[in-house]
């Protein structure tokens, strides 16, 4: 078994399962991966090797002795690096938090090490995850260009097949958003299925935190050892959690899907358009149906998204702003006083207009299963562009452009997929998202599992992988 890395998480799963693959070596290859590709994406804020080592033993002795644990047994893994690991430091990428040491596990590590998976370190994000970029990071496909964000390390390391999953937090977009710019597959959850406890906050109301996968079925895994209710998250849902791998067969014929006829396809790339369109001739042509929706209350998105996550951001960081202001960086302390200039009403006029959003979407799903339109508006932009140009001459700022396509989902709370639909003139992926109802996580992961068993977007890999990987395992 030449290179294991770049095998699915399902099939290194069975590998491991099956004895033909030891987890120790495939954790040497992951960390000599990394090693190879981190000075030209810096996805890392901390590999630890040697405590993988050790758990990828621990995890070879459990499965030689016939007591395997599920999937992730034995599978290297990452965790952004606003998740709490006992012992070491939640940096969030800040200088604010530099000496910050974690006196216990977050929810989402304590599944992972009970789901017997190897982590292999803490990735880069924007600072305290406020912004979509990644500023220390590259992209896999290019590293002049940004690898998005706020999870940009994550989506960095999957994409270089680095590790087969990578945790990540979305509250505008910050799981969809890199995966889409790098090319993987990226999973919102519905808010309230996977538990935020020991994770920092940026918008209590809006964030969730998912898997970064190379593909749909990996996706579902992931989230079947990472979903579950959890009375330290006071937004855990105590929902049964489904067999998300099971449902994943069927195909989509019959589903239906909404197109929107508003907003979605609204100042998009024109490639962008073109690759999310040709998606859903393809799932059409699978058996699923296509209708018109028109997306409701669509001026109010932005502004609702904006006057929740603002001052709710704020409001955490009001003791260290005032004390350590000059630690922030200019970005994200320029957002935070910009949050504190906003009116207890005016916040709460955005709890409410939310609330209508959110009956309002609920009434789409009436006629509809499922709505698909682009993930991001834009491929990826070379890393520091301030803004885009469109078509029009009109100048749009780059954190609109990356995120008005994303805060559905996150001002709903519904479920949504990122998945990998083709490739721009110049290389740098698109991605269309799947939006499903409250959590029915089930029905977009299908959708994305029969997209991508009917095309092959989703197993290319960056030539950075390929050219800079000094790191073999052996079976």
């Amino acid at each position: 078994m030449n290179d294991p890395l770049s095998m699915s998480l399902a099939d290194a799963s069975e590998a491991l399962r099956r004895k033909e693959l030891s987890p120790v070596a495939l954790t040497e290859a992951s960390l000599a991966r990394i090693e190879a590709t981190e000075p030209f994406v810096d996805a890392f804020v901390r590999v630890i090797g040697d405590e993988a080592i050790i758990a990828a033993r621990e995890a070879e002795i459990e499965i030689a002795a016939g007591r395997w644990r599920g999937p992730l047994h034995g599978i290297p893994v990452a965790v952004k690096d606003l998740c709490d690991m006992a012992g070491l430091p939640t940096t969030c990428s800040s200088k604010v938090r530099q000496n910050h040491i974690a006196d216990a596990d977050s929810a989402c590590v304590e599944r992972l090490r009970a789901a017997g998976a190897v982590i292999v370190g803490k990735t880069h994000m924007h600072e305290f995850a406020y912004g979509i970029t990644t500023p220390k990071s590259g992209n896999p496909w290019n590293p002049e260009y940004s690898p998005g964000g706020s999870s940009g390390g994550s989506a960095a390391t999957v994409a270089l097949n680095g590790c087969f999953m990578a945790v990540g937090t979305d509250t505008g977009g910050s799981i969809r958003i890199p995966s889409a710019v790098c090319g993987i597959t990226g999973l919102k959850p519905t808010f309230g299925r996977v538990s935020r406890f020991g994770i920092a906050p940026l918008s209590w109301s809006l964030d969730h935190v998912g898997p970064l996968t190379r593909t749909a079925r990996d996706a579902a895994l992931c989230l079947q050892a990472l979903a579950g209710f959890d009375p330290r998250d006071p937004g855990s849902a105590d929902e049964p959690v489904g067999d998300y791998v099971s449902a994943l067969e069927g195909g989509v014929k019959g589903l239906r899907i909404g197109v929107p006829k508003n907003y979605f396809f609204e100042q998009v790339d024109p490639e962008v358009e073109d690759a999310v369109r040709a998606a859903l001739k393809v799932l059409a042509n699978a058996g699923a149906s296509l209708h018109e929706v028109e997306i409701p209350y669509a001026e109010q998105i932005m502004a609702v998204q904006f006057g929740l996550v603002m001052p709710e951001a704020s409001a955490y960081h009001r003791n260290e702003l005032r004390d350590h202001a000059d630690l922030y960086e200019e970005d994200v302390r320029s957002f935070l006083e910009a949050g504190e200039l906003i009116l207890a009403t005016d916040y709460i006029n955005a709890l409410r207009v939310r609330g209508v959003i959110q009956q309002a979407w609920r009434k789409l799903y009436e006629g509809v299963d499922v709505i698909i339109g682009p993930a991001v508006a834009s491929p990826a932009k070379l890393r520091g562009a301030a803004s885009v140009t469109w078509a029009d001459g009109a100048i749009e700022p780059i954190t609109p452009v990356f995120v008005r396509l994303a805060a559905p989902g996150n001002i709903t709370g519904l479920p949504s997929v990122a998945v990998p639909c083709g490739f721009t003139r110049s290389g740098l992926p698109m991605a269309f998202q799947a939006i499903g109802r409250p959590f029915d996580e089930a029905t977009i992961l299908r959708l994305a599992n029969t997209y991508q068993g009917e095309t092959n977007w989703h197993l290319q890999t960056p030539p950075l992988a390929l050219s800079k990987s000094n790191g073999k395992a052996v079976a």
